[in-house]
């Protein structure tokens, strides 16, 4: 392939590619690329948002480059402050670590190991004395980092900015100088870090990176984008059943770009879709979008059997083939002196629930049910002993069952 055909193929869908030049010039080395993308463990699941730039790493290791993937396990600690409107909460080591392990299972589902380097920024950020920190601090200012967009909002609103969230973009641009990065990918979000990347490279002698990145996939919601945050997710490794159900609910305006960005389809098949579109009913054209997001991340026929999954439960009134089950007994530290536990507390126990508040606003809703028949009262409570055998629902999605 030339480097016209190569250039040609990894700036499709691509937003901002600074420079392009550049990166013609990097191909034409005719030296394998390394490619860096980095994803901080602030939760279990990879969700199709990221799975976008995934993606387009994979890209790269089809023509021969090397994917450099650093699992943030130190800066998820810092917290990344791209497109917050407030400080994120802060993570123990121990939830990083344990989200960092099932990071690498989920990765392995769009990137090919052969070609792949896994790095922990821990390597080198946890070394770091607080002198070679202040060095860092000093290779830019406070007024560059007042030009990104979220931190500028923020100063203007009299939000508060804390100095830990002013040293994410450094520590993420250090770690490209670490691994000697060619070409860093991210959403567009992560421009300006990206950029400040190249200039710490710069700075330190080597060539800077080119920085490359890609659309945000809008969640569920229809107007914030996917976030493990916001829970407005579709995770990668969930199951079938619940990919399928979790796209079928998104609005019909976002079908275009999900059946874009968020399966492998080629771009004959994103004309076909977008023919197909033309003239099938929404609800058609939707599930035919579900059925390919589920056979992206699971095997063939996967999409099938979760659409006919989703037909038994939410035509039928059924219950789910595989539900979560939960001992009754994990329950007891919530339990009162007589042996009962509020439902909405159940509901966070059995992960039906973010949050007490969530689990009585659930209830307020009449989306919690127990047995099929609903529970409305907010204070309602449940005696242990009656707990099993039970089975829970909250919303459309989300059921619990008692061994």
């Amino acid at each position: 392939m030339s480097v016209t055909d190569e250039l040609a193929l990894l700036t499709i869908d691509a937003e901002h590619v600074v420079t392009e030049a550049e990166l013609a010039q990097r191909l034409a080395s005719e030296r394998p690329l390394r490619v860096k993308l980095g994803i901080d463990p602030t939760a279990s699941d990879i969700h199709l948002g990221f799975a976008v730039v995934l993606r387009k790493l994979r890209q790269f290791q089809d023509l021969g480059h090397v994917a450099v993937l650093i699992l943030g396990d130190f800066t998820a600690l810092v917290g990344d402050p791209s497109g917050r409107s407030a400080t994120r909460p802060r993570l123990s080591k121990a939830e990083v670590d344990a989200h960092a392990e099932t990071y690498l299972d989920q990765v392995a589902k769009i990137l090919v190991p052969e070609r792949l380097e896994i790095r922990r920024n821990s390597e080198w950020l946890a070394a770091m004395g607080i002198e070679e920190v202040l060095r860092l601090t000093a290779r830019t200012t406070v007024a560059r980092m007042l030009e990104r967009d979220d931190f500028a909002k923020r100063y203007a609103s009299g939000a508060p900015i804390s100095v830990m969230e002013l040293l994410y973009p450094l520590l993420q641009g250090w770690d490209s100088v670490m691994v000697e990065a060619d070409v860093e990918l991210g959403g567009t979000d992560q421009l300006w870090n990206l950029l400040l990347g190249r200039q710490l490279q710069e700075q330190e002698g080597q060539a800077p990176q080119v920085a490359l990145t890609t659309p945000l996939l809008v969640g569920l919601d229809g107007e914030q984008k996917m976030s493990k945050s916001l829970g407005n997710y579709v995770g990668i490794a969930e199951a079938p059943a619940e990919q399928f159900g979790k796209v079928m609910s998104i609005p019909d305006h976002l079908m275009d770009s999900y059946f874009r960005y968020a399966t492998n389809a080629s771009q004959t098949e994103l004309h076909d879709y977008a023919e197909l579109r033309k003239h099938a009913r929404p609800v058609d054209a939707k599930r035919l979008l579900a059925r390919r997001v589920v056979e992206t991340y699971h095997e063939p026929g996967a999409g099938a059997e979760a659409e006919a999954e989703f037909d038994r439960v939410f035509k039928s009134g059924a219950t789910p083939t595989e539900v979560p089950e939960h001992d009754p007994q994990d329950l007891s530290d919530r339990a009162d002196a007589d042996g009962r536990v509020r439902v909405s507390s159940l509901l966070v126990a059995t992960g039906l629930a973010s949050s007490g508040k969530d689990g009585k606003r659930l209830i307020e809703q009449g989306a919690v049910r127990r047995d099929g028949g609903p529970v409305t009262d907010v204070d309602a409570t449940v005696a242990l002993g009656e707990l099993s055998g039970t089975v829970w629902q909250a919303g459309k999605r989300r059921w619990a069952r008692f061994r």
